[in-house]
């Protein structure tokens, strides 16, 4: 039984786990800076990257406790290398390289977005490749067929904002609080989706894409005109959100062929309306839907050390120089999309 111990620092949390192959999670140990970024309404680097300093010492020394390990005990170290806000990825890297070296254990450098796309199988254990993936989140909103460990392409991505990163611009607009998704998701419940006339960008289109640059404009104008109630733009917004999300998906799955379920992952697919419209999206097509556990959408550390877990399985490991990086896509062989920059 290979027991890997994960370190996630790739935002704005700083996290820990002991994780086995068996998907078994010993441990799990997270810490949120949400407080530290409130008055800013959305992340600082410096500020994450401090405060990943401070904590994760004793975080890693939590987790194994809390297995009752040592490190000698673990098989390897596995650490996001990337993509996030460079600064915290470099914490949690230099850490785990620190202690692949004192230890004498392998390193695993992970991509965090693999972390997000093979999460799922940690909870699910019938998930089989391929399946189709919404990755949904902050920074990225692709469609990725996951065809096995390694392999994924690319169907789509946003030549634009996240649809996370929207959640948070329209919570910072109508002054909802921060975290911005959990806000507008409260906000959303308490008003009327239909009251407010949004757009849903690429809705109908041919292009494959995401767009929600312009559905982010129109909240700022719809809380401009001073027609609306905070509470019915959040649920006008979350609306159009879940509509142009389901409609790329649906797209998305005339080209996934031999795909055994409709996979969501990432931070926003812990809302409830996006979950519930894909549910039914999968049933009308016949396919199973999976969702991870909550907690396991957001960032966390459970998901590095279960895709470090399938890469040692695999015999896929890094040297000490494995770099730290800003911009790692999955698919680098990806068409470039036009606008898409750093989200490609």
């Amino acid at each position: 039984m290979s027991l890997i111990l994960g370190i996630e620092s790739s935002c704005d949390e700083t996290a820990v786990a002991l994780v086995t192959r068996e998907r078994e999670v010993l441990a799990h140990r997270l810490a949120t800076q949400e407080s530290a970024h409130r008055p800013y309404g959305g992340v600082v680097p410096e500020i994450a990257a401090r405060a990943h300093v401070e904590i994760l010492p004793t975080l890693i020394e939590e987790a194994l406790a809390d297995a009752k390990v040592s490190l000698s005990d673990v098989d390897a170290i596995a650490a996001t290398a990337g993509p996030g806000l460079v600064g915290g990825v470099m914490v949690g890297l230099v850490a785990g390289k620190g202690l692949a070296l004192a230890a004498g254990k392998p390193l695993i450098a992970i991509n965090h977005l693999e972390g997000h796309a093979l999460s799922p199988m940690l909870s699910e254990p019938d998930l089989a490749f391929p399946y189709l993936l919404l990755l949904v989140s902050g920074g990225h909103c692709q469609l990725l067929f996951v065809e096995a460990l390694g392999r994924y392409r690319r169907l789509a991505t946003t030549i634009d904002d996240a649809a996370g990163e929207a959640f948070d611009k329209t919570a910072k607009l109508l002054g909802l609080g921060f975290p911005g998704g959990p806000a507008v998701e409260r906000a959303a419940a308490e008003g009327d989706r239909n009251s407010v006339p949004l757009p849903r960008p690429l809705v109908g289109s041919p292009e494959p894409h995401f767009s929600f640059a312009g559905l982010k404009s129109a909240v700022l104008r719809a809380r401009d005109s001073g027609r609306y109630r905070p509470e019915d733009i959040a649920a006008s917004f979350q609306q159009a959100t879940v509509d142009c999300l389901v409609d790329r998906t649906a797209r998305a799955l005339g080209r996934a062929a031999g795909a055994t379920a409709l996979v969501v992952a990432g931070g926003v697919a812990a809302n409830k309306a996006v979950r519930s419209a894909l549910t039914a999206l999968a049933e009308q097509r016949g396919l199973p839907f999976v969702a991870p556990p909550l907690w396991l959408c957001t960032d966390n550390a459970a998901m590095i050390g279960w895709a470090g877990a399938l890469r040692l399985e695999a015999g896929l490991t890094d040297g000490l120089d494995a770099p730290a990086r800003a911009r790692w896509p999955l698919d680098p062989d990806a068409e470039k999309v036009r606008g898409a920059g750093v989200k490609a």
